[in-house]
C-alpha cells in the first residue's frame, strides 16, 4: 500500500506542469512581458457597450482589421484607443484579449457611451425669452446628440452672453444634468439662470479732452449711456461700446482733429456696484484745407470740380465731408454723380495727402475719369401680376443711352411711386463688360397687395346704421376685361386705376361714386386720363311733409394730365371739367348760407367749373414718405356769368344770385419730409384756401367752401362736395368762432390756414401692415371776410397718434390732440379725440 502512495504522488507531480500550462492556454489571459514584445495576428474583432454608434465605423476609426499584425505590447493598440477618445462620444474605451490560439490573438473593443440628450429646459427664465435662447442654445445642443462637458460649457456660455447684453452683467448660469429615467442613457439639461440686478452705467468719464467739452463726445456714445440720460437705456456691451468709440473718434476726425485717437479705456465697479467708464483721449492739432489741386481730369475744368467738391481754403479739414462731396451726397451735389451721370461709370477719385504743415494739409485729388458706359440690356423681374411695360415706361434708363447714376435714383423712385411693389425689397443690379464699355441695369421687385376693399358699418346720423361698400382696384387692365383667363379675380396689371364706392343707411342717405384713371393715354407719354362721377342724397323727415327736407348732388368730371419738361420733370399740370348740380328742397341745416348770412336752403344751382393745378412731387414712398415734398397749387374758376348779363343782383334772393355758381377758388398744399435719424421722419407741411367772387352784389358763393375742424370724416362719410373739410386735430368745428354765422350755427367759411409738423417713426415697413406712430404740433383758423385773412393767427394744439395702412382696407388710425386755445368741452378738458377710418383726411 505504501508503494501505491509513492506511485500515486510521483504522477501527480509529474503531470500538473501539463494542467497548469493548459489552463494558462485555455482560461488565463496571457501575462505579456513588457520587456519581450510578441507579434500576434488579429483573428477576430468584436465591439461591446456601443448600443448607439455603429460597430463597423467603431473599428474603422480603431484602424484595426482581421488579419493584421500586431505587437503587443506595442503602438497599435494605444494608437488605436487614442483614436477612439478622440471622438468625445465614450466616458471609458478599453482593448482586451478575448483569448489567445498559437500566434492568432482575439480582442475586444470594450466602450462605455457618453449619455444622449432628450430634452433641456430652462429654471428662473422668463418664458417670454425661450425662442431667443433656444436660437442661441441650438447651435450647441442637438436633442438625441451625445452631452459631454463641452457642450454644456458652450450652452452656458451662449445663455449667460444673452443676459450680459440686456445688462446683467453678474449673469451666471449652472448647468445640472439628470437622468431621464424613461430612456436608457439619457438625461435631461436644466439651465438654472441667477440673473442679478442689472448693472447700469452710473458716470462716463472722458480725460485728455481740452478742445472739445464732454457733452458734445458723450453723444457720441450711442449705445452706450449714462443712466442718468432721460429715455436713454443704460447698460454695457462690449461690441457697442467698441462701436461708440469709433463714432467718437469720427466725430473728431469732422471736426478737424485728423489725428485724435483714444489711448486706452478703464471699466470698474463703484461701490453700489454699478459701471464707471473712463476713456483717455488725445485729440492732437486741430487741421485746415489749405490748397486743393486736381489731376488728371480732362473732361471738366479743374473750378468746376472745385464749385461741385464746395471746399475752400481755411475750411476746417473734415474727411467725412470730403468723401461725400467726392463720392456720393444725398444731394448728388458730388464730383462722382457729375461724371456718373455723364456716363463715366469706371470714374475714381483718389484724395491723397501731399502736405501736412503745422495745422494745414495740402490735398492732390488724382482722377481716373475713364470712358463713358453706354446701356446694354434693362431687364425687369419679380413682376408677377404688373405687366412689363407699366414698370418699363417709368423708366428713365435705356438701352444704347449713356449711364447715368441720377436716372437710376429717378428710376427707382417712379417705380416705388407706382404702389404696386415693396420699396424695402427693391434692388438694383449693375453688372458691367468693361471690354465693352457697356453696364446692364437689372431691376427687382416683389409685388405687393394694392387693392382696396371697403366693408363696414357704422352709427350714423339719424340714429341708424350706415353701410358702406367700396373697391378700388389701383393696378386694373381695362383691355382684359373680357378675357376670361386674365380675371385672377380681375384683369389686372396694366396700371389703371377702377373705383367703385357706395354708402346707405335707407332714405336717410345714399351715395354712390366711381372714376376710372388712365395713368398714360396711348401708351406713348406720361399723360393720365379721369373720368369720374357721383350721386349723393341726404334726406330728413318724411316725404310730402312740410318738414321733409333733402339735399342732393350729381356731379361729373373730365381731367386731363400731362408730365412737365419745364422747370423739370416733376411737375405735373392736370387740368379737369366739372359739371355739377345741387338741389336742396326746404335745407335747413345751416351749412350754406351767403356773406349776409341769408341761409341757402330752396332752389337748384348749377356749377361748372375748370380746375388747373400745377403740382411737383419728389416723395421716395407713396405710403411712409422719408425724403422729398409735395406742393401743388390749384385754381379753380367758373364763367364770371353776372359780368356778361348786366342783370343787377343787389336785391336778390340767393336761389338767384346763385342760381349759376361763380367764383375764383385757390388752393396751395405743400409737404416736405426730412430724413432726422435713421428711419425717423419729419414732416412739415402747410395748406391754404381762399374763395373769392368776380362781383360784390353777388358775394361769396355758398358752396364749395371750407369747414375746418374735427377729424375730417365725420362730416365726409356723407359726400358733400359742396365743402372742403379739413380736419384739426385737438380742435371741434364748433371751436371755431368763424364757422359760427350770425345765427349761431355752424356754416363754412370762405378762407383758411392750416400748419403741421409731425414726427414720424416707423413700427413695421411692411407692404401687408404698414405702422407708424407720430407726435405733431399743428395750428389752424379759418376767417370769414377775406380782409381778416391773418396766416399767423391760428389755434395751437399737439399730441399723439397712430396710422395702420392695410392695402386692403386704407387708413386706420386715431389722433388725440391738446388744444391750447380751446375753451374748456363739458367735461372740464381742452382734448380732443380722433378717429381715423379709411383715408388720411386733409
Amino acid at each position: 500500500m505504501r508503494y501505491i502512495h509513492y506511485l500515486q504522488l510521483v504522477f501527480l507531480i509529474l503531470i500538473a506542469p501539463i494542467v497548469a500550462v493548459a489552463q494558462t492556454t485555455d482560461s488565463i489571459p496571457e501575462v505579456f512581458d513588457y520587456s519581450n514584445p510578441k507579434d500576434y495576428e488579429i483573428g477576430g474583432l468584436k465591439v461591446i457597450g456601443a448600443d448607439f454608434s455603429d460597430d463597423n465605423a467603431i473599428l474603422s476609426i480603431a484602424g484595426l482589421q482581421v488579419g493584421d499584425k500586431v505587437r503587443i505590447p506595442g503602438p497599435e493598440i494605444p494608437k488605436a484607443i487614442k483614436a477612439l477618445w478622440k471622438l468625445r462620444l465614450f466616458t471609458n474605451v478599453q482593448i482586451v484579449q478575448e483569448k489567445i490560439i498559437g500566434d492568432v490573438i482575439f480582442l475586444e473593443i470594450i466602450v462605455q457611451e457618453r449619455p444622449r440628450l432628450t430634452q433641456y429646459t430652462y429654471r428662473n427664465i422668463k418664458k417670454t425669452y425661450h425662442d431667443d435662447l433656444n436660437e442661441q442654445v441650438n447651435k450647441h445642443i442637438l436633442k438625441g446628440g451625445i452631452v459631454t462637458e463641452n457642450v454644456k460649457v458652450n450652452a452656458q456660455k451662449e445663455i449667460e452672453k444673452f443676459f450680459i447684453d440686456k445688462g446683467y452683467l453678474d449673469a451666471s448660469v449652472n448647468v445640472e444634468e439628470q437622468a431621464d429615467s424613461a430612456r436608457i442613457n439619457a438625461v435631461i439639461l436644466v439651465f438654472d439662470l441667477d440673473r442679478g440686478e442689472r448693472i447700469k452705467i452710473e458716470d462716463i468719464q472722458i480725460t485728455g479732452n481740452e478742445e472739445v467739452k464732454d457733452k458734445p463726445l458723450l453723444k457720441q456714445l450711442k449705445e452706450t449711456k449714462e443712466k442718468k440720460r432721460l429715455f436713454a437705456s443704460s447698460k454695457f456691451i462690449k461690441k457697442e461700446f467698441d462701436e461708440d468709440k469709433k463714432k467718437l473718434i469720427a466725430y473728431y476726425n469732422k471736426l478737424g482733429y485728423r489725428d485724435a485717437r483714444i489711448l486706452g479705456d478703464s471699466i470698474w465697479r463703484n461701490a453700489d456696484g454699478e459701471l464707471v467708464l473712463q476713456l483717455k483721449v488725445k485729440e492732437g492739432n486741430q487741421y485746415y484745407f489749405r490748397d486743393i489741386a486736381w489731376k488728371g481730369n480732362s473732361i471738366y475744368d479743374s473750378q468746376t470740380l472745385t464749385d461741385v467738391l464746395g471746399i475752400k481754403k481755411g475750411d476746417v479739414y473734415n474727411q467725412e465731408l470730403l468723401q461725400t462731396r467726392l463720392q456720393f451726397s444725398q444731394d448728388s451735389r458730388d464730383v462722382s454723380s457729375l461724371y456718373m451721370d455723364n456716363g463715366y461709370l469706371f470714374f475714381q477719385v483718389e484724395p491723397i495727402e501731399v502736405a501736412v504743415a503745422e495745422d494745414s494739409i495740402d490735398l492732390e485729388l488724382r482722377i481716373f475719369e475713364g470712358p463713358q458706359a453706354t446701356i446694354d440690356n434693362v431687364g425687369i423681374t419679380g413682376n408677377d401680376r404688373t405687366h412689363e411695360h407699366v414698370v418699363r415706361r417709368e423708366l428713365r434708363t435705356l438701352p444704347s443711352e449713356k449711364f447715368s447714376r441720377s436716372d437710376i435714383i429717378r428710376s427707382q423712385r417712379e417705380i416705388v411711386n407706382l404702389g404696386y411693389f415693396n420699396p424695402e425689397t427693391l434692388n438694383i443690379n449693375t453688372p458691367v463688360n468693361p471690354d465693352r464699355g457697356t453696364v446692364d441695369i437689372d431691376y427687382i421687385v416683389e409685388e405687393k397687395p394694392s387693392d382696396q376693399l371697403e366693408l363696414s358699418a357704422g352709427w350714423g346720423g339719424a340714429s341708424r346704421v350706415i353701410g358702406t361698400l367700396g373697391v378700388a382696384f389701383n393696378n386694373f387692365s381695362l383691355r382684359n376685361i373680357l378675357n376670361r383667363e386674365a380675371w385672377h379675380p380681375l384683369p389686372q396689371g396694366d396700371g389703371q386705376r377702377l373705383s367703385l364706392r357706395a354708402q346707405t343707411n335707407g332714405d336717410f342717405y345714399q351715395s354712390y361714386n366711381m372714376s376710372f384713371t388712365e395713368p398714360w393715354l396711348g401708351g406713348r407719354k406720361a399723360n393720365s386720363f379721369t373720368v369720374a362721377a357721383f350721386y349723393n342724397r341726404f334726406a330728413f323727415g318724411r316725404r310730402n311733409t312740410d318738414d321733409y327736407q333733402s339735399f342732393n348732388i350729381i356731379q361729373g368730371s373730365v381731367s386731363f394730365g400731362t408730365r412737365l419738361k419745364w422747370p423739370d420733370d416733376n411737375f405735373v399740370a392736370t387740368t379737369a371739367i366739372n359739371i355739377q348740380t345741387l338741389n336742396l328742397n326746404n335745407w335747413g341745416r345751416g351749412l350754406f348760407r351767403s356773406d349776409d348770412g341769408e341761409l341757402v336752403s330752396e332752389g337748384s344751382y348749377n356749377n361748372f367749373s375748370i380746375r388747373q393745378t400745377f403740382a411737383r412731387s419728389t416723395v421716395n414712398d407713396p405710403i411712409f414718405p422719408r425724403d422729398g415734398s409735395r406742393i401743388s397749387l390749384t385754381v379753380q374758376l367758373t364763367p364770371p356769368y353776372s359780368l356778361f348779363n348786366g342783370k343787377d343782383f343787389s336785391d336778390a334772393s340767393a336761389s338767384e344770385k346763385f342760381r349759376y355758381l361763380e367764383y375764383h377758388k385757390w388752393r396751395f398744399d405743400a409737404e416736405w419730409y426730412t430724413p432726422v435719424a435713421g428711419k425717423l421722419t419729419l414732416k412739415t407741411s402747410a395748406k391754404l384756401g381762399i374763395l373769392g367772387y368776380y362781383n360784390s352784389e353777388i358775394g361769396t358763393s355758398p358752396f364749395e367752401r371750407f369747414q375746418v375742424g374735427g377729424d375730417g370724416i365725420n362730416n365726409q362719410q356723407f359726400g358733400f362736395a359742396g365743402v372742403d373739410i379739413i380736419s384739426s386735430r385737438g380742435y371741434e368745428i364748433d371751436d371755431f368762432e368763424a364757422n359760427r354765422d350770425r345765427s349761431g350755427g355752424n356754416s363754412a367759411t370762405p378762407a383758411f390756414a392750416k400748419y403741421t409738423l409731425e414726427l414720424r417713426y416707423p413700427i413695421s415697413l411692411n407692404p401687408s401692415s404698414t405702422i407708424y406712430v407720430h407726435s405733431f404740433l399743428q395750428g389752424a383758423n379759418v376767417w370769414r371776410e377775406l380782409r381778416d385773412i391773418n396766416p399767423f393767427d391760428i389755434k395751437r394744439s399737439a399730441g399723439f397718434g397712430v396710422r395702420v395702412f392695410l392695402p386692403m382696407f386704407g387708413v386706420l388710425g386715431f389722433d388725440f390732440g391738446w388744444g391750447f386755445d380751446k375753451a374748456l368741452n363739458t367735461d372740464g378738458k381742452r382734448t380732443d379725440f380722433n378717429i381715423v377710418l379709411g383715408f388720411e383726411p386733409e
